[in-house]
This record gives C-alpha cells, sequence and structure tokens, in this order.
C-alpha cells in the first residue's frame, strides 16, 4: 500500500501536474500536490518490534547520510533513495527500514517481525534486547548526534496478560486506551539500559492501516517531545544573562536621571550599547531554537489529540502526563523569549532617551563653539583695523620723511622753498594716497559678483 502511495506522488510530481492539459504550469505545482502523499502510513499487521532512531542533522550531514544509505541499499540489491528524496522506506529481509528527513534531524525506523507461537511467554516483551536489534543500525555511518531512541513492541493483549505492567516504573506509568479502544498503550517515557524509551502497544481490535497510523503517531509524539524540550536546556543557560541585564538596567537609568555632562552622558550610552549587543546576541542564538520549540510542541499536542486516548482507572493519559511535564519547559522558554523581547524594548528606549540627550549636549557645544569662533572674529577683525590705522600711520610718516628730505635738498638750491611748511602740507597729501591706494588694493583683491554671475 505505501509503495502504491510513493507511486502515486511520484506520478504528481510527473504526470498529473498539469504538463498535458495546454496550460502553464508553476514550477513548484508538482511538489506541492506531492506534499500531502509524501508520508503515507505503513500498515503494520500481526506482531511487530519497532527501533526508532533520530539523529540531528544540518544539510551537508543529511546529504551524507542519503549517500550512506543508498549505497547500503544498493550491496543488498533493493532500490536507493532518490538524490533528492526526502523520505525512502526499504525492504531488507526480514527487516524493513524506513528513512526520513526532517529539517534538523533524520530519522531510522527499524521495523522487525515476531514469530507468534501462540504463546505469551515464548515471545515475551522487549525480547531479544534491543541492543541485540540495534546491530542494524550500526552498519550505517551515524549521521549526527543521536536524540531520539524508541523501543516499540506490538503484542496482542490477550497474549500480554498482566504482567506486562512490570516492564515500566510503577510510579511513572502512563497507560490509555487509543484509537476508540481499539489498542492500548503504555509506557514510563524512561531509558533502559540500552537508552531506549520503551512503548509498548496492547493491539484488540485495530486493522493493520490503524495500527500504522497509530505506530507512526506514537514515534512523533515521542521524537517531538524530544525535540521540544531542547529550548529548555537554553532557556536554563540564558536566564542569568538576562537576570544580569534586567539588575543592571534600573541602576543604568538611575545613573541617567542623576548625571550631567557629555563625558557621563556618553559613558551611560556605551554601556548600554554593550548591555543591547549582550541581549541581541543571545536573543540571536535562541530565536531558531524557540521558535522551533514551540513548533514541536504543537505537533505533539495535534499528535496527542490524534490517537483518541480514553484514560484507565488511576493512571495517566500520554497527553496528561506530557502536559504535566513537558508543558512547564515550554512555559519557561516562552519566559524566557518574552523577557528578551520586554528588556530589548526597554534597552531601545534608553538608548534613544541618552541618543537624544547627547545630541542635545552636542548641539550646545556646537552653539558654544561657534559663539567663541564669532568673538574670536570679531576682536580679529577689531585687531586688523587697528593694524590697518597704525600701518596707513606709519607708511604717511615714512613717505612724509623722505618727501622731508627731498625739500631740503630743493631748499639749498631754491632757498625761497620752506622745507617745513612743504612737509607739513604735504603730510594730509600723503595720508589721502596712502589710504587711496590701500582701498583700490583692497577692491581689487574682492571678487565682483557679476563676474560670478556671469561666469
Amino acid at each position: 500500500m505505501e509503495a502504491a502511495g510513493i507511486r502515486n506522488a511520484q506520478r504528481l510530481t510527473k504526470d498529473s501536474i498539469g504538463e498535458n492539459c495546454g496550460f502553464e504550469v508553476h514550477p513548484l505545482r508538482g511538489r506541492v500536490l506531492a506534499e500531502v502523499h509524501a508520508r503515507p502510513f505503513t500498515p503494520i499487521d500481526g506482531l511487530k518490534r519497532i527501533l526508532h532512531f533520530a539523529f540531528m542533522t544540518d544539510h551537508d550531514a543529511a546529504e551524507k547520510a542519503r549517500a550512506a544509505l543508498a549505497a547500503f541499499c544498493l550491496e543488498r540489491a533493493v532500490p536507493a533513495p532518490l538524490p533528492d528524496a526526502k523520505q525512502h522506506r526499504a525492504m531488507l529481509s526480514p527487516a524493513i527500514l524506513r528513512w526520513e528527513h526532517h529539517g534538523e534531524f533524520t530519522t531510522y525506523t527499524w521495523e522487525f517481525p515476531q514469530e507468534n507461537s501462540g504463546d505469551a511467554k515464548e515471545i515475551g516483551a522487549f525480547r531479544p534486547p534491543a541492543d541485540d536489534l540495534a546491530k542494524v543500525m550500526r552498519m550505517l555511518p551515524q549521521p549526527g548526534p543521536l536524540l531520539v531512541a524508541v523501543d516499540l513492541q506490538i503484542l496482542a493483549e490477550q497474549q500480554a496478560g498482566e504482567k506486562w505492567r512490570n516492564l515500566f516504573s510503577p510510579s511513572e506509568l502512563v497507560e490509555s486506551e487509543v484509537m476508540a479502544g481499539g489498542a492500548v498503550v503504555a509506557t514510563d517515557f524512561y531509558a533502559d539500559a540500552f537508552g531506549f524509551v520503551r512503548l509498548l502497544v496492547l493491539n484488540r481490535t485495530l486493522t493493520p492501516i490503524e495500527m500504522g497510523a497509530l505506530v507512526q503517531r506514537l514515534l512523533e509524539i515521542e521524537t517531538y517531545r524530544t525535540l521540544a524540550l531542547l529550548g529548555l536546556p537554553m532557556a536554563q543557560m540564558l536566564g542569568p544573562e538576562i537576570r544580569r541585564i534586567e539588575t543592571e538596567l534600573p541602576v543604568l537609568v538611575q545613573r541617567f536621571r542623576e548625571s550631567e555632562g557629555f563625558l557621563a552622558s556618553r559613558e551611560l550610552l556605551d554601556r548600554l550599547t554593550a548591555l543591547a549587543a549582550d541581549l541581541e546576541a543571545s536573543a540571536s542564538k535562541s530565536l531558531y531554537r524557540f521558535g522551533a520549540t514551540k513548533a514541536y510542541y504543537e505537533l505533539m499536542t495535534l499528535r496527542l489529540a490524534a490517537i483518541g486516548e480514553s484514560p484507565a482507572p488511576n493512571l495517566s493519559t500520554f497527553a496528561a502526563f506530557l502536559t504535566r511535564r513537558v508543558t512547564p519547559a515550554i512555559r519557561t522558554c516562552a519566559s524566557i523569549e518574552a523577557r528578551q523581547d520586554n528588556l530589548s524594548r526597554k534597552l531601545s528606549r534608553a538608548a534613544q532617551l541618552l541618543r537624544t540627550r547627547v545630541d542635545i549636549e552636542l548641539e550646545s557645544q556646537n552653539r558654544d563653539l561657534l559663539s567663541n569662533m564669532n568673538e574670536r572674529s570679531q576682536l580679529q577683525l577689531q585687531l586688523q583695523t587697528a593694524v590697518k590705522g597704525i600701518s596707513i600711520a606709519a607708511m604717511t610718516y615714512y613717505l612724509a620723511a623722505i618727501l622731508h628730505l627731498l625739500f631740503e635738498g630743493v631748499h639749498e638750491e631754491f632757498p625761497l622753498l620752506n622745507a617745513t611748511l612743504a612737509t607739513a602740507i604735504a603730510v594730509p597729501v600723503s595720508f589721502g594716497f596712502i589710504l587711496w591706494m590701500m582701498r583700490r588694493g583692497r577692491k581689487a583683491q574682492t571678487p565682483d559678483p557679476k563676474s560670478f554671475h556671469d561666469h
């Protein structure tokens, strides 16, 4: 049935996307249509033992994992995954491997048959040990750090009896009827000696396709639960840093109210900027993780609702147990994220106020500087005027002295010429001549506005 679903999905990507209808087709239409058929439920019939692994992988690690799986399949003469495949199912008799690549993790689900001899004691729950069955997984290179390891056992309820509850911790046992009473599921969410979380499914009346849907949802619940909780260590790590910023910010604001002067304001602004940088660095690291935590928690909740639980007497259901244990962690992540957003707004407002005060103080300093420059200009102008007057007087004196010598020389030849009188008459004439010459020179140096206009 699953193979038929995959073939249908392939047909959607090639033939049924509208290429033969005479219309221009959107390039992504095939992928969009195929997405709803990408992960069909795998029918599970009879007694099964299922090992489920989830490894954290980035894009490069996922590509290497796909290539390694392709080589693994070709060595055993079974179809290999396509180069761009996100899922693949390999029939590795007697086991069946289902491989899936998700955004940040890759899963391997191994399905092993168990012979039904009619005697529950001979079959036994979770036997042989999961570590023995996991040897086949070790034949593939590990694509990344292991995060999820699940050992799921499917038994008929009449074969299990009552002793199966001894497989789990009595104080942490979670048991509920699912799928309208068609099966019983149980676990304690503890990892066993080999690191696997055990899930026991006791089938009553479920069909193979219903059992396949139930198993897939149970594996997804455990996977998404674990992935959702990845945000908690980061939230706990960021808590002290956020608390430090929350404590220091009011102190800086109080200093801002009490301090004056450009240097003090600049020092406070530098410190606020450093706090904002620290906060943004932590927020950028946690942004993806907290967003993923929220998404995985919602997916887990949806899968819990899909299995249709009804409680067993005096025992917690999966939904009740996980809500009680996981929800506080999710709220812790949400609280840290909210505190980051709140702190970011407060730091932004405080920094804006400080920048405004610094700008005002800078404008005040610039105004004082311009005023001082204006005063200096006035003093320079006065000094230039005084120097100009002294220069005219000095030049008049020297010119009058030269003319006096000239008049005395002429007086020796022409006694009638009074050198002193001639010098006295020449002084105002010399003064006027020098003043005229200086004005003419200054006028020649001053550019004509008409020349700029003509140019």
